[in-house]
């Protein structure tokens, strides 16, 4: 009898099966953290893509430790892995030493990543501060320039400014911008509910295709949303007209209305007023 149900009995798995899950485990696992790594990386590059230096920088330490391991590999150059593998952690500390500031702001980015806005919503209160100065400052015709910091770094914009660090406030910026203030030249930066510096020039664009009835604030506009992903609003000072710039398009002659909308879709959050 027990000879007869014996085959009926579950055969336990074949060592090689076992084995080759659990190689696809690990598979799976090292992919996981190296895409988890890459997408820091690209995180961090893009956060910080405003400095030239970080940029260099990384080019320059990806190409040599790629040219650095393939010599290693095909010449078996011992004394050389060596060298590298004493060496490699003194410069990741030196580089987190010296790029600390843009290391902190790449991680802040990082965190204010869309896909952790679906699950935290953040209120925020530069919509309609922001609408309501623009509204005022275009019935008054006072011209403006405003570049609101979205992924990509201006702090070598601020650098050149003048430094402000306050609270952003629809008054405040209708005084920066008051024709007889020492600060109207210029645009103003703001960042995370603050307006970070005011008095910064922005590149202008080089674009032929622009307006040439568009003065020196359009243009500024244009050529800082087309090396960054800032979205820049301007305040005509002649007409009194709104527009908007990003990604190297500039947008003339809106409404408040319209304005609006166009902000709540760059913020993506809910609107505190």
């Amino acid at each position: 009898m027990t000879a007869a149900l014996t085959p009926l009995l579950p055969l336990p798995p074949a060592d090689g099966a076992y084995d080759s899950a659990i190689e696809v485990l690990k598979m799976v696992i090292e992919v996981g953290v190296f895409a988890v790594f890459i997408y820091i990386a690209l995180r961090f590059l893009r956060a910080t893509r405003g400095s030239v230096i970080i940029r260099g920088l990384g080019l320059l330490l990806t190409v040599t430790l790629v040219a650095f391991f393939v010599l290693i590999e095909l010449f078996q150059l011992d004394h050389l892995a060596w060298i590298l593998r004493e060496v490699a952690p003194s410069v990741v500390v030196g580089l987190v030493v010296v790029f600390h500031p843009e290391i902190r702001r790449a991680i802040v980015h990082l965190g204010d990543a869309p896909i952790f806005g679906r699950f935290f919503r953040r209120e925020t209160k530069i919509v309609p501060r922001l609408l309501r100065a623009v509204a005022r400052l275009s019935k008054e015709r006072i011209g403006a320039l405003i570049a609101i910091e979205r992924e990509a770094s201006l702090s070598e914009l601020t650098e050149n400014g003048i430094t402000i660090d306050a609270e952003l406030n629809s008054y405040l910026i209708e005084s920066i911008f008051f024709p007889k203030s020492a600060l109207h030249d210029g645009g103003i930066v703001v960042r995370d509910d603050r307006i970070v510096a005011a008095s910064c020039l922005f590149p202008l664009s080089q674009n032929p295709d622009i307006d040439k009835r568009l003065g020196t604030r359009h243009r500024a506009a244009v050529g800082l949303s087309e090396e960054t992903d800032a979205f820049l609003l301007v305040v005509s000072e002649e007409t009194g007209s709104i527009s908007t710039a990003s990604n190297g398009k500039l947008e003339h002659g809106l409404t408040l209305e319209q304005l609006e909308q166009k902000l709540d879709e760059v913020f993506g959050r809910k609107v505190a007023a």
